[in-house]
Formats: C-alpha cells, sequence, structure tokens
C-alpha cells in the first residue's frame, strides 16, 4: 500500500488554476484509474479531473469553492498495487521534500511551504484572474501574500481580501476621493445590507450564488471585451428561396433521418464555406503574432435555464448540411442532459450564435476569445422588398451581425465574407443544393 497525491491539472494553455466546484468522491470510496474525482472550473472550462490511480481515497484536501493553482494537491488516495504512472501533467516535488510515499494523509499541509510574502518590487508572475481582479478593486499585489505553490497569489486570496473589505494599497499612493451620493431612507424601511461588490441588498431583493459556469462565462467576456477592440458590422440577407427548400423537405427529412433540418444548419455551412475562402476570418491574436488557424471549428452557443455553453462543430466546411445538422442536435441535446465533454467545448476557431430562435433581428455579439469574430444569425421575417423592376414583394429576411476583432480583420476583408456569406446563402435553391 502506498499513500498518492492528486493534484490539480493543466487543463488547458494558459490556465493556471482551478476550482473545486464539486467531489464526485468522499473519504472511504473505492475508484478506479481514470475515474471522475471532482469537477473543477477555469476561466476556459468546466471540466471532470480524473484518478490517476485504483484505491481508496483518504483525504479530500480542498473543498468545495477552494481555488487551487496548477500542481497543487487536491486529495490524497491509497493505491492498492503501489505506485501508478500519472495521467495528468503536474510538477514534480524537489528531491529534498518528503515523498508521497513517506509522507500520512493528514501531515501533507504540515509539510507543505509556508505562504509567502512577496518583496515590494520583487518580480513576480500572476494569472489574467489575478490581474483583473487587482485592477478592478485596486489592490496593491506587492502587499498580498499568497497561498498557492511556491506563494504564488491566487484568485481565491484575492476575493478573500474583497470581501473583507480590507484592500492592501501602497501607504504612498495618492488617495482617491470618493463622492457618495446622499440616499432618500425611511425611518420604517431596514437599512439594507451590502454585499463584497458593494451592492446595497434590501428586504424582498433575491441573492443568487454565481456558480462556476456563468463566473467563466463573465471572465471570458470580460477578458474579451478588455482586450479585443470590437467592431460591428450587419448584412440583410434575401433568404426566401432557402427557406421554401427547406420547408419543401423538412418532413421527409425528418422521417428519413429522425431529427428535423433546421435553417442554422443552412447557416453554418454557409459560413463555414465562406471561411475556406476567406481563412483571415478564421484567425487569432497572439500577442506578437496572427495565427491562422487550418481547420475550420464553428462554435454555437447553447442555452440552459441558467448557463450558456459553447460546444464545438469540428471541420464544418467538411461536412453537409445534413451532417452539420445533425451535430448540432447531437450536441444541444448532450449540452441540456449534462453529458456535454470538455474537449467538445475545445478548439473552436469562429462563432456562429443562432440569436434569431429568441425573436432577435439585431444584436452586437461579444467575441467568443481568443477567436477573432462572432456571427450573429438574426430572426427570418417577412418583409417588403423592391424587387428588380420596382415590383414590391414579401421576402424571407435576415440580418446577419458580425462582430470582429479589430487588432486581427479590417472592415474590407469583413465586408468581403458576409458578401459572400450572402451570395451563398441567396443562391441555395431545390436545383442547386443538397443536404447530403
Amino acid at each position: 500500500m502506498a499513500i498518492e497525491q492528486i493534484k490539480m491539472p493543466q487543463l488547458g494553455e494558459s490556465v493556471t488554476e482551478g476550482t473545486i466546484e464539486k467531489w464526485l468522491v468522499k473519504p472511504g470510496d473505492h475508484v478506479n484509474k481514470y475515474d471522475a474525482l471532482a469537477e473543477v472550473n477555469t476561466d476556459k472550462v468546466t471540466a471532470e479531473v480524473p484518478s490517476s490511480f485504483t484505491g481508496i481515497i483518504k483525504e479530500l484536501i480542498a473543498s468545495e469553492g477552494d481555488t487551487l493553482a496548477v500542481g497543487e494537491i487536491v486529495c490524497t488516495i491509497e493505491t492498492e498495487g503501489g505506485a501508478s504512472e500519472e495521467i495528468v501533467e503536474v510538477k514534480e516535488a524537489a528531491p529534498e521534500e518528503p515523498t508521497a510515499e513517506t509522507v500520512k494523509p493528514t501531515e501533507v499541509q504540515k509539510h507543505a511551504a509556508p505562504p509567502v510574502k512577496r518583496e515590494k518590487g520583487a518580480k513576480a508572475r500572476y494569472s489574467p484572474a489575478v490581474l483583473k481582479i487587482s485592477q478592478e478593486h485596486g489592490i496593491d499585489l506587492s502587499l498580498v501574500t499568497g497561498t498557492g505553490n511556491e506563494g504564488r497569489i491566487t484568485r481565491k486570496d484575492l476575493l478573500k481580501i474583497v470581501e473583507s473589505g480590507e484592500i492592501p494599497v501602497d501607504a504612498k499612493a495618492e488617495p482617491k476621493s470618493v463622492s457618495t451620493p446622499s440616499l432618500p431612507t425611511a425611518a420604517s424601511a431596514p437599512a439594507p445590507k451590502s454585499t463584497s461588490a458593494n451592492v446595497p441588498v434590501a428586504v424582498g431583493d433575491i441573492e443568487i450564488p454565481v456558480t462556476g459556469v456563468r463566473k467563466a462565462i463573465a471572465a471570458n467576456m470580460l477578458r474579451s471585451k478588455h482586450e479585443a477592440p470590437h467592431a460591428w458590422t450587419m448584412i440583410e440577407v434575401d433568404v426566401t428561396n432557402m427557406v421554401q427548400y427547406r420547408d419543401s423537405i423538412k418532413n421527409e427529412f425528418k422521417q428519413k433521418e429522425g431529427f428535423n433540418v433546421t435553417y442554422f444548419a443552412f447557416f453554418v455551412k454557409a459560413v463555414s464555406q465562406a471561411l475556406k475562402e476567406f481563412p483571415m476570418m478564421n484567425s487569432m491574436w497572439a500577442g506578437d503574432k496572427i495565427v491562422q488557424k487550418k481547420d475550420i471549428n464553428i462554435s454555437i452557443a447553447v442555452a440552459t435555464e441558467d448557463a450558456l455553453y459553447v460546444p464545438v462543430i469540428k471541420n464544418a466546411d467538411e461536412k453537409t448540411i445534413k451532417g452539420i445538422g445533425r451535430e448540432v442536435n447531437e450536441l444541444a441535446s448532450k449540452v441540456r442532459s449534462g453529458k456535454l465533454k470538455s474537449d467538445e467545448m475545445q478548439g473552436g476557431t469562429f462563432t456562429v450564435n443562432n440569436t434569431g430562435s429568441f425573436g432577435s433581428i439585431q444584436s452586437m455579439g461579444i467575441i467568443n476569445y481568443p477567436q477573432a469574430a462572432i456571427l450573429q444569425v438574426e430572426s427570418i421575417v417577412k418583409r417588403p422588398v423592391i424587387m428588380d423592376g420596382g415590383m414590391i414583394a414579401a421576402r424571407d429576411m435576415v440580418n446577419l451581425c458580425l462582430s470582429l476583432d479589430h487588432r486581427v480583420l479590417d472592415g474590407l476583408v469583413a465586408g468581403r465574407f458576409l458578401a459572400r456569406v450572402k451570395e451563398i446563402l441567396e443562391n441555395i435553391t431545390k436545383e442547386n443544393t443538397s443536404v447530403y
């Protein structure tokens, strides 16, 4: 028998920490190698931490809600057959530190390195989440004691400081004057309490805990708006022929294939084709360079009652309308049944959002970082249109709204891309288009 450590894995590029959202095991449980131990949330994805060993769970070092740096211990396990090969990339302990075989599970914290306070002006590496919180709340990071690996400051450290209200700031800095508006009061009304974000909560207000998924969405959206200079443009498309074609085959298709062929599948196919012709739209900003992605992987938004997930259709340009429709249907079903895997939300290069399903006719999407653009497909509506020859006819029209990262893309390529999508959609007919 040996005591082994399960550590916080690296769950994606640039991910430096993760939050234990939910434990799936408890001390005394028997687990097999690769069994899921906990659900972990990062600023990129919610994933499961697998067991690196077969054995008995001895101690849960981290609690639900705790944020740990990559490589920190989350739990210990008593293995049945000695050490096994770990399946996640973690930092190895220094040779002089006690090993898992010689340290009892209850001694893990005792032998861990104590929190380290960095000297003023010392060089330090901070995660994007730590920098964001420190900037939002004016926290001087050189005055913060980190509890992470090797004294690193974690998001949890800063959240505790914010909740305490004792913000460490440089004493030499000029204090900022803050004007507080006077608010009307009523003697009969109880004074509202204040949350950690200084939002007053009155009697009758409902406080809704922020889930890990919602935190991840918020962090990614905030990062996108802070880092990417957004530009926006819209084009109007006549999809009358496409609507007529789809409506003429939908019943036969459903009976034959077992799922609906939706308008959205036609849009995704058209966008995939246009991306192949305008590959710059399928790019990402990488600091000192722009990465033009080879694969065309379309991210799509799927909403549940309390969260938004963005699964990915891999190599969408190689799929037929039927294939895209089937994958959209399967991914949406997995999201709503809670069976979507983390790898099914990774690798997206361009996002197509079906905002029209909510009746929207015009919207400006926030780019799905680190992608360079997102296309909103709005609701298809009947509008009077002046045709060639001056005749007025009722046509099926849709607005396509494109948000783009102006560091990567400019109006010329975006305009040509949208014009090509418009051309493809307006030429979809029963005679020249097959869903197979």
